[in-house]
């Protein structure tokens, strides 16, 4: 049989003249949600067969070759537009097989010609399906002009499987499955409800909210990993080297000091659809209807998605992780099919590895098959109907954190080890939801606090931010679970001994900062097993009109060998930004001095404190470059021209009882 290399060489000439010869010449679709080409149109049947690459079969117990059937077809859409798609087909010596079969489809902004995601089609058409891969509309072969998180996303999803469901030797079933944007993608067709559809596995994506995770949080902009993605994307998808080198230039890091950007004078200025759509994000602070679009926001659209068997995968490190549970709840609550939940200790698509930022959870946390025979067994129950042991399977699975003993691993990882529970609602049904109270002591406990206390106050300068140490969001920045403590920074492209953005000699824990207040229990007499939503209400005041205020649930551990100084581990954070207490529709300013209510909201976590651990929050004002820093000025979002320092302060009186609510859960047995 002819290798892949020798099978490409050698058809290459012939691949490109019928990829001329047999380019699309398609009318735009027309009906809002149904993808009807216009009378004359050239259908999918109508499309000679053409083999343009072929790779071997029998590997991974399978039966077939894989082909490359056909390459760059131009499908179009409603408007007229052309995507660019790949199609293969399982084939037998060489000529694809004549059984109609399932067809499974990823729409990335990636390039469908990536290395990785052609190994993953060919795995799966050498197990009996074809598979589809497209770039989305603006992006690599594509036609049209891309904006991240559009509304035409979603419509082009639909055209797509309409058309691709037409095709003759299909069966008419179409799954899908990706990561991040490609799971982003199967979210927008699955609201759309193509009449095609059968299943989604949407792996760290699929945004609920955007206003309230993922774009901006709480009114906060998302800054590391919006503005991180726009150049990285910039800079992998032009094909001018000019434009390359001066991305290479300008590496993201350089510009997040240099925020808000300048309308045409920033580097994404030489990509005009990119600025234009950060600009977009960074400036639109109020929720309205961008806010609900089709694109950016999924709660709105739960009832009319389609009705179809998800698992929907995320990680309490992913930068979707909130969306992750509150798509699984809106979803499992308005539908009759089977909607599953999956998450582990995984930062975002980390899903093979047991290790996260600083913090090794033991083998049981990997996922070792996730890319290929974990996914077959999904499909081939759900169109196919082999019993592969999915119909099973839990409808939550959650690994819960923090049964290891914290010795230093081999790789001189914290182990913290941590088991695999299954549930059947979320939240848990044993759930205990317990206030955890400050006090002015930096205790944290179950007492209220007393009257007549004095707030803690601190100073939050935006010109000196407290750097982003790990946490759940996705992009350049190192995420995950570290010890909190910042190191010397060189590069966002080097490894882990590259410290973290804005750290500052000398090199300490956050904790010794004026502008952290810590809030802490005494060590813990027994273990405290919290999986669950967190909540932290806190009653604060400031000298300006607008502010930001962060908290951060960490595991504290105790001095050990391995760990002299501890090792204070971060679980999950949030942000409020004060403008945006009371409604997310309208901006309300503050009065200096006066004591407001905020709730803050970080993505939920599943951890067991440990005896002689700590429990501890941190409240501060800044998380940066993780979010953009708020000048404290309440001028235009991303429009400030001047920075000023802001006293901030906590209450913890009995008047004003600033607490954090934990879930608290019954050990396994």
């Amino acid at each position: 049989m002819m290798s892949e290399s020798s099978a490409v060489d050698c058809r290459q000439d012939k691949l490109e003249e019928d990829n001329h010869r047999l380019k699309l010449t398609v009318g735009a679709l027309l009906l809002v949600l149904a993808a009807v080409p216009l009378v004359g149109a050239l259908m999918p049947q109508q499309i000679p067969d053409v083999i343009a690459d072929a790779s071997a079969s029998g590997q991974d117990g399978s039966s077939y070759e894989a082909v490359l059937f056909r390459k760059d077809v131009m499908v179009p859409m409603r408007d007229g537009v052309k995507l660019a798609t790949d199609i293969y087909r399982p084939a037998q010596n060489g000529e694809p097989i004549g059984d109609q079969l399932p067809i499974l489809l990823q729409r990335t902004p990636y390039s469908k010609e990536g290395q990785g995601l052609v190994e993953s089609a060919k795995y799966f058409v050498r197990h009996g399906y074809i598979v589809i891969l497209q770039d989305i509309r603006g992006l690599y072969k594509s036609e049209g002009t891309f904006s991240k998180y559009d509304q035409v996303t979603a419509r082009d999803g639909y055209d797509t499987i309409d058309w691709i469901g037409a095709l003759p030797y299909t069966d008419g079933q179409v799954g899908m499955w990706g990561t991040s944007y490609g799971a982003h993608t199967q979210a927008d067709a699955a609201k759309t409800n193509p009449a095609n559809l059968r299943t989604l596995v949407l792996n760290f994506g699929g945004l609920h909210n955007g206003w309230e995770i993922k774009v901006r949080n709480h009114g906060a902009f998302e800054l590391g990993q919006q503005l991180g993605w726009a150049f990285s994307q910039v800079a992998s998808e032009s094909d001018d080297p000019v434009v390359r080198a001066m991305m290479e230039a300008e590496p993201v890091e350089k510009w997040f000091a240099a925020m808000p950007l300048r309308k045409g004078l920033n580097p994404l200025s030489v990509a005009p659809e990119f600025e234009n759509y950060i600009l977009e994000m960074l400036t639109h602070g109020d929720y309205d209807e961008y806010w609900m679009g089709l694109g950016v926001n999924w709660q709105d659209y739960y009832a009319g998605t389609s009705d179809i068997p998800m698992l929907h995968v995320g990680g309490w490190y992913d930068t979707y992780a909130g969306s992750t549970f509150a798509n699984y709840v809106g979803l499992s609550r308005t539908k009759q099919s089977p909607i599953q939940l999956l998450v582990g200790p995984w930062v975002h698509g980390g899903n093979t590895r047991s290790s996260s930022g600083d913090v090794e959870f033991g083998p049981e946390a990997a996922i070792l098959d996730f890319g290929g025979e974990f996914h077959l067994r999904w499909f081939d129950h759900y169109l196919k109907g082999v019993p592969t042991g999915v119909g099973e399977w839990p409808a939550i699975k959650l690994f819960v954190m923090g049964t290891g003993d914290g010795h230093k691993d081999a790789n001189g990882r914290l182990y913290h080890g941590g088991y695999w529970r299954e549930e059947t609602e979320w939240p848990l049904p044993s759930t205990e939801f317990v206030k955890y109270y400050f006090h002015t002591d930096g205790t944290l406990g179950r007492v209220l606090p007393a009257s007549g206390v004095a707030p803690t106050t601190y100073r939050y300068d935006p010109q000196d931010p407290v750097p982003t140490i790990g946490g759940s969001f996705s992009g350049a920045l190192k995420r995950g679970p570290y010890d909190q403590r910042t190191r010397e920074f060189k590069s966002l492209r080097g490894g882990s001994e590259n410290g973290f953005y804005g750290s500052k000699p000398p090199y300490l824990p956050l904790k010794t900062r004026p502008d952290v207040v810590v809030f802490q229990t005494e060590p813990l007499e027994e273990d405290v097993e919290v999986v669950g939503p967190i909540t932290v209400m806190l009653y604060a005041a400031s000298t300006a009109v607008d502010t930001d205020f962060t908290a951060k649930l960490i595991d504290v551990y105790p001095p050990s060998q391995d760990f002299p100084s501890g090792f204070d581990m971060n679980l999950t954070d949030g942000i409020i930004r004060a403008r945006y207490r009371n409604s997310p529709e309208e901006q309300e300013f503050m009065m200096p001095g006066d004591v407001y209510e905020f709730v803050i909201e970080p993505f939920p976590t599943g951890n067991v404190f440990k005896k002689g651990h700590r429990i501890r929050i941190d409240i501060s004002s800044s998380n940066f470059p993780r979010f953009d820093v708020n000048p404290n000025t309440g001028e235009p979002l991303g429009r400030h021209r001047r920075m000023i320092a802001a006293d901030n302060s906590i209450y913890h009186d009995a008047a004003h009882p600033s607490h954090v609510v934990l879930p608290i859960v019954p050990a396994r047995r």
